[in-house]
């Protein structure tokens, strides 16, 4: 099973690894770690840096649990949400995992832009975590 997570490096973040690594474990699946930044003036150097030290991290944390993990930091224009599709279609992912935040009511209902494209647009099943 191919497992792609949508990884920020925050604390849903660790959440999002933990499943991860008990879906992996259960469906000795490979784990595709996944940040995405839109690139041009609204990436800096200083977010390049933090992105890479958190996908560096995430490949740790999969090393010590014995399991399979690529990490992939992308830059290509696109929004996170399709970013994450794309990636999920080229690679045959099997099953999406991204974190949402806490939001107002009218904020939940929509989850946000990324968390709402993906849902909507994966051809996969999409797991959230709060």
């Amino acid at each position: 099973m191919k497992i792609l997570v949508g990884y920020r490096g925050n604390n849903v973040g660790k959440d999002l690894l933990l499943l991860a690594a008990r879906y992996a474990k259960a469906f000795h699946g490979e784990v595709f770690v996944v940040t995405s930044l839109m690139g041009g003036e609204k990436t800096t150097k200083e977010l390049i840096v933090d992105a890479e030290k958190g996908l560096e991290d995430a490949k740790s944390f999969f090393a010590q649990e014995q399991l399979p993990c690529q990490t992939h930091l992308l830059i290509r224009g696109n929004t996170a949400g399709e970013d994450l599709v794309k990636f999920a279609t080229e690679k045959g992912v099997e099953q999406i995992m991204i974190g949402v935040k806490s939001r107002s009511k009218v904020g939940k209902l929509i989850f946000g832009s990324t968390a709402q494209y993906v849902i909507l647009k994966a051809d996969c099943p999409v797991t959230t975590v709060k």
